[in-house]
This record gives structure tokens, sequence and C-alpha cells, in this order.
């Protein structure tokens, strides 16, 4: 098992995770990953804006801890595919007082995290979404998901309360 640890963009080395890393699996047994990416919802969410907050909240976590991207695909064919997370995102969902829970919880525990406030659902561009979150204090933040990234064992203190997304 690796020990090292990485500084997300934007984090001290205070804030470090552990670098992704698996436990070698012995014939068909799964590997098992020391760390967890986990999204919570809010469990107010239409289905298309579940499926639209998951997609945006993972879509940073390789820029910021690129050890979780796996190697790029290829089919039988030779066609090539673009890499993917090298590891499962569980999904969760809770009431609006569980996000805000949580969200306390990651950032206390310095978590890679990513946020997805109400107020992104009506803007159209990357630019209006960050300026969106930038005019909220992070207490009073309206938020329908949140990614989280780091050891298994924070990963699941900070998403006490939650349950698995059905």
């Amino acid at each position: 098992m690796r020990t090292t640890t990485t500084a997300p963009v934007g984090t001290t080395d205070s804030q470090a995770v552990p670098a992704a890393s698996a436990t070698p699996a012995t014939g068909n047994a799964p590997v098992r990953f020391d760390t967890k990416v986990a999204v919570l919802l809010r469990d107010d969410l239409e289905s298309w804006q579940r499926l639209n907050v998951t997609a945006f909240l993972v879509s940073g976590l390789g820029t910021a801890v690129p050890e979780v991207i796996g190697e790029p695909y290829e089919d039988a064919d030779s066609t090539a595919y673009l890499p993917m997370l090298r590891q499962p995102v569980l999904v969760f969902e809770g009431a609006k007082e569980t996000m805000t829970a949580a969200h306390a919880r990651a950032l206390a525990r310095s978590l890679t995290t990513a946020v997805f406030t109400a107020d992104l659902f009506g803007t159209g561009n990357d630019r209006d979404n960050r300026a969106a979150v930038r005019e909220v204090g992070r207490d009073a933040l309206d938020l329908v998901g949140l990614a989280v990234y780091g050891p298994r064992n924070a990963v699941d203190k900070v998403l006490k309360g939650a349950r698995m997304h059905p």
C-alpha cells in the first residue's frame, strides 16, 4: 500500500490526502482502494438535476488529484477512448441538513471537495458558475451537491447520515 500524499491544486501540504492506491487483488478478488470518491446529492432534486450535478462534481477531480485517473481505454479494434476515474464513484443522497453537515465535516477534514449550489441551475457557463459561488459565504451556500475525495474512513465520517442513492 502506498503511503505517499499529494497536495491538490489550491491546497497546502497540511491538506494533502493520500494518493489513490489500491490493495493488489489476487486472482479474481476485487481491488480495494485506500481512498473513496463520493457524491452527496440533496434528496429534493429532479432526476435530470441529479445526473447533471453528479457529472459536474466529479469532472474536476482528475485535475486536482491526477492519480485518480486510470489509463486510456481501447477496444478490440484499437479505437482509443478517454481514461476515466480508476475507482468507483459512490453516490449518496440526503436532506439539506445532511448536506450542510457533510460540507462542514469535509472542510474540517481538509478533504478535496467540489460543490454545486442551487444558483448554478440558473447560469449557463463556467464563469457565471464560479461567480455565483463566489458571491455567497461558505456557511450560506445553498448546496444541492457535494463531491469529496480522501481516505476511505474520513469520507465515511463526512457522509454520516446520508444514504446510498436508490
